[in-house]
Formats: C-alpha cells, sequence, structure tokens
C-alpha cells in the first residue's frame, strides 16, 4: 500500500510561504505535469475540471472516484514533484465517507489536496460546522488540506459582487474553523481584488491560496502576502484552444 511521502509532504509544506508563494501550474495528465515538472515546478497540481474534461466527464465529481484514483496514480508515478489533487468536496457529504476518500487518496502518493466547502451539486455551502468536521476528516489521512471557501465564487456565478467586504467577516469565520480543524491553507477562488486580498492574508491562521488572473501580477500577490498561486483550468484551455485554432486551420 503506498502512502504519503513524508520527505514530499514537508517539501511541499515548506513552499507555502506567505509573501513568497509557490507557483502551482495546474496539470491534467501525466504528460502535463511532465511537461509542467520538467520546466522546473517544485510541486505538481491537478485541477479538477481539466482532469475531469480529458477523461470525458464534466467537472462537479461527475468522473467515477475509480479512475480519478487512478489518473492521481499515473501522475504521482510519472513525476519526482510532490503532487497536491483538486479533490472537490472529497466526493462525499459525511465526514466519515470524507474520511475513507481521504485514506484512499493518501494511498495514491499524493501529499495534498483542494477541498471545497460548496455542495457539489448543491445551492449553497455546507455550514461552517459541518465543513469543519469535514476538514478534521480530510485532515485526518495526513494531507495538506488547502481548505476552499466557495463563497467569492458562490457570489460571482449568481451575478453578484464577489469583492463585497461584507463577505469578509463569514470568510474569515470560515478560515479560523477550518484551521481549527486541521487545514494547512485557505483558498479563495474569485478574489482578484489586491486589497481584499491583502486584507484576508493579515487576518487569516492560515497561509492563503489565489486564482492568478490578468488582473493580478506576481509581484503584487507576494506582497500582499500570498502563499499559492494557482492557474486552475486555464492552462488546459489555453492548451485546447491552440489545438482547435491549428487543427482548424488544417481543415478549413
Amino acid at each position: 500500500m503506498t502512502t504519503i511521502d513524508s520527505a514530499k509532504r514537508a517539501a511541499f509544506a515548506a513552499l507555502n510561504q506567505p509573501g513568497n508563494p509557490v507557483l502551482l501550474y495546474n496539470i491534467w495528465d501525466v504528460a502535463s505535469a511532465k511537461a509542467v515538472a520538467g520546466a522546473g515546478a517544485p510541486a505538481i497540481a491537478t485541477g479538477s475540471h481539466a482532469l475531469a474534461e480529458a477523461m470525458g466527464f464534466p467537472d462537479g465529481e461527475k468522473i467515477p472516484l475509480s479512475l480519478f484514483f487512478d489518473c492521481v496514480r499515473r501522475i504521482v508515478a510519472g513525476v519526482e514533484a510532490p503532487v497536491t489533487v483538486d479533490f472537490e468536496g472529497g466526493f462525499a457529504v459525511d465526514a466519515t465517507h470524507v474520511a475513507d476518500h481521504a485514506r484512499y487518496l493518501a494511498e495514491t502518493g499524493a501529499v495534498g489536496c483542494n477541498f471545497e466547502d460548496q455542495e457539489i451539486g448543491g445551492p449553497g455551502l455546507h455550514p461552517v460546522e459541518e465543513q469543519a468536521r469535514r476538514v478534521a476528516a480530510m485532515a485526518e489521512s495526513g494531507l495538506w488540506v488547502n481548505a476552499r471557501t466557495d463563497l467569492f465564487l458562490r457570489r460571482r456565478l449568481a451575478g453578484g459582487n464577489p469583492h463585497d467586504r461584507a463577505l469578509l467577516p463569514e470568510a474569515l469565520e470560515r478560515a479560523a474553523a477550518y484551521a481549527e480543524a486541521g487545514a494547512h491553507s485557505f483558498f479563495i477562488p474569485a478574489v482578484s481584488d489586491i486589497d481584499l486580498i491583502a486584507e484576508i492574508c493579515a487576518a487569516s491562521p492560515l497561509p492563503v491560496n489565489v486564482f492568478k488572473t490578468d488582473a493580478l501580477d506576481l509581484p503584487a500577490l507576494a506582497e500582499a502576502g500570498v502563499a499559492r498561486v494557482s492557474w486552475g483550468p486555464q492552462p488546459w484551455r489555453w492548451a485546447m484552444e491552440r489545438l482547435a485554432a491549428e487543427a482548424g486551420a488544417l481543415y478549413s
């Protein structure tokens, strides 16, 4: 049975430094992992959307769990760098099943995961207390848990302002609850206001992860105190757009 490599886990943990963020250019299969690792990346991160689509499934835990784990095993075996995985909501709701799935993920050799607080396929977020129990169940596995709040993303998807500072108290409440439950970092997708990012970094008990967007340059993110920057599905989208454009030029 494969378990977490403690040296890789420690190396990955050391990369999450506020003010000196680790850059995670997200991948979706062994080939893309090898390409990014070969470029010098100190760690490899999967993206849920890209990995699922590469296997023919939509995002949102639609990929069969057994296939998901097989993909992760292959990626881990294909690179020397530590691998962290976008695990969405853990493919479970109750904490007992989250713990089981976290243990299976740890057995793939991955060192960490993203773990969301939105109800996958549902209307909102898990209540703070419930999500804290889920985070604790995930953390029991030994994985580095990047606890993601979809508070800002849900606001944006609903057509609202994700940078509304009225969201800040709940975001920080969630950060504190997840930290107490054993999470190791705090992920805030959809936030691209640098002042709000800096405010969250200053108040969060956990190192903060943000998505890279055109509106955010890396020096500014470092100055704001960000510890981790990821690209999500964008690398996959860019690769597919180039493939489609070049194929289109051939066949048009």
